[in-house]
């Protein structure tokens, strides 16, 4: 394992990457609504991101499984965990909820974050999915602080989820963020307190709890890229690239222009 500790002008240039990633899932709340595919979403999201001078990180990233993704973001509908691929037959309707990943590469660094959106409206249960799981990725950098260890953010994601009946993946995990997309280390989103790495000040990393309403386990399309929940029911994403510090972990992406849009529902 090889951690990179950042530089304050690395840091900031990893910020500015990060703001681009923000802008761009707030220009898709524009879109979302009923009768609108997700291979539109990829469309408007990469027009965004190139017109900004950057580039969609996800466009082509290798899979070791089969082919390279193929589009500019995720889009995870309702039982899609993560890795949902846009397409001209996914067609967004009303009471659906979609997950949107997005990777942005700017100046030779990159940003990353998720959103769940509601389309329309959506089932109160379901909402509180989403509530939970964006409380719990907030609680996970609560506990991103220099000095602490990985497994406190873990542990902190899953007692909150599991505490509401909330399946955890275990599979997939948050990851160290950087110059590459993936460095090290590996963020899970179970563990225990006081485990795994000793974070320090300058680490950059992207926090993402992965969660389900029905049992944690899952399977994976035949595109070799989407991720499903095994039992069918809904899993809600969300997720931050921060930047470890001493006292308060600094959130580099950011949630505003999505909710100056939508409000913050949940």
């Amino acid at each position: 394992m090889k951690i990179f500790l950042k530089t304050e002008d690395e840091i900031e240039l990893m910020r500015q990457a990060n703001r681009l990633v923000g802008q761009t899932l707030g220009e898709l709340a524009k879109h979302i609504k009923p009768g609108v595919t997700t291979l539109q979403l990829d469309r408007i999201a990469e027009e965004f991101i190139r017109d900004h001078g950057a580039v969609p990180t996800f466009k082509g990233f290798p899979n070791p499984y089969g082919g390279p993704f193929p589009a500019s973001i995720c889009t995870s509908v309702n039982d899609v965990v993560v890795h949902g691929v846009p397409n001209s037959e996914t067609v967004l309707k009303d009471g659906d909820i979609i997950s949107i990943d997005c990777g942005t590469l700017l100046n030779g660094f990159n940003g990353d974050s998720c959103y769940t959106f509601c389309v329309g409206e959506v089932a109160e249960d379901v909402k509180k999915l989403l509530k939970t799981t964006k409380e719990a990725l907030y609680l996970g950098i609560e506990n991103a602080v220099a000095g602490k260890h990985l497994g406190d953010i873990s542990s902190a994601v899953q007692e909150h989820c599991e505490a509401q009946g909330y399946g955890v993946v275990r599979e997939l995990t948050g990851h160290g963020i950087g110059r590459d997309m993936h460095e090290d280390p590996q963020v899970p989103n179970y563990g225990r307190r006081g485990n795994g790495v000793m974070m320090k000040a300058s680490m950059c990393i992207a926090i993402e709890p992965m969660i389900t309403m029905g049992n944690r386990a899952i399977w994976m399309d035949q595109d070799r890229w989407t991720i499903r929940t095994r039992d069918g029911k809904p899993a809600a994403h969300f997720e931050h690239t921060i930047a470890i510090r001493k006292g308060k972990a600094e959130i580099l992406s950011s949630f505003d222009e999505v909710e100056q849009l939508e409000g913050n529902l949940y």
